[in-house]
């Protein structure tokens, strides 16, 4: 037993450092350290540090880069995260970059998906495109 272990606390237990509530419309990127909940409406790219939740009356309209992801409500964009659930009431359309990923029965997406084991941020694909064949001169 160590004196210093931290234990893992749910996403939804963490005390939240960032809010846009229910009838609030953001249009730009979004970026946010730590734990964010987002209950209104976004237009632009969201990037938090730590973990997102999107409530059943939130909605991103972007791209998302975070390391834990809890979906209850509408992302059109594509997903890089460490760890995603997709709830009930959750519906994502757009490619899904994750180690870990939860979908709840009810729950939709449409798109690509993408699974990784390390323990990497899952990595944009720009970096594990394949090389262009070289010509080689005789």
């Amino acid at each position: 037993m160590s004196l210093f272990k931290k234990e893992k606390v749910s996403l939804d237990m963490q005390s939240i450092s960032t809010l846009i509530s229910e009838g609030c419309i953001f249009d730009g990127n979004l970026k946010a350290p730590d734990f964010a909940r987002i209950d209104g409406q976004i237009t632009g790219d969201v990037m938090v540090d730590e973990g997102l939740i999107l409530g059943e009356k939130g909605s991103i309209l972007g791209n998302v880069v975070t390391k834990e992801l809890v979906v209850y409500g509408v992302i059109n964009g594509n997903l890089q995260v460490n760890s995603l659930e997709i709830k009930a009431t959750g519906k994502v359309t757009g490619e899904i970059r994750t180690q870990t990923l939860q979908v709840d029965n009810g729950a939709v997406y449409n798109g690509s998906l993408s699974m990784t084991q390390n323990n990497k941020l899952a990595q944009s694909q720009s970096s594990t495109k394949t090389a262009k064949p070289k010509l080689i001169e005789v």
